[in-house]
């Protein structure tokens, strides 16, 4: 009889870490090689910027954000519903090498921290703020 491994919960978090960590260098690189035949995905580069799984590894989220585009803007929505169209293929291509015992189910949605990064980034440049952060900054130097 097989002994089952009992992990921490700090190694369970660092393996949950690590395999999503693989599943987005994966998915990076399939769509980098232009292994999804869908004129969607092949017309525009899609950056994987995270993957997130479940703590049983059953189920992973994989947030994409298109890049530059060599024809037509592509949006954001267009990329995922692509890639979500072609989901069995890559599920497939991920579980052959990831060599798990179950392979995690994909989802895919787009990833909005860019947007919030520019939204905060637009708040911050605002005179009204800069003018409080300047003030702060005196204060902190007495």
């Amino acid at each position: 009889m097989a002994k089952r491994q009992d992990f921490t919960a700090e190694q369970q978090s660092v393996r949950v870490l690590k395999v999503g960590e693989r599943v987005r260098h994966i998915l990076s690189e399939l769509l980098a090689r232009q292994e999804v035949h869908d004129e969607v995905v092949s017309a525009s580069n899609i950056a994987v910027t995270e993957v997130r799984m479940t703590p049983d590894l059953r189920h992973a989220t994989a947030y994409v954000k298109p890049l530059l585009a060599a024809g037509p803007k592509i949006s954001d929505a267009d990329v995922v519903h692509a890639l979500r169209q072609n989901t069995a293929f890559l599920q497939r291509e991920v579980a052959k090498r990831l060599g798990l015992k179950f392979a995690p189910k994909l989802k895919f949605r787009s990833d909005e921290s860019f947007a919030e990064a520019d939204r905060i980034e637009a708040l911050l440049r605002d005179p009204k703020v800069a003018r409080d952060l300047d003030e702060t900054g005196e204060e902190d130097a007495e």
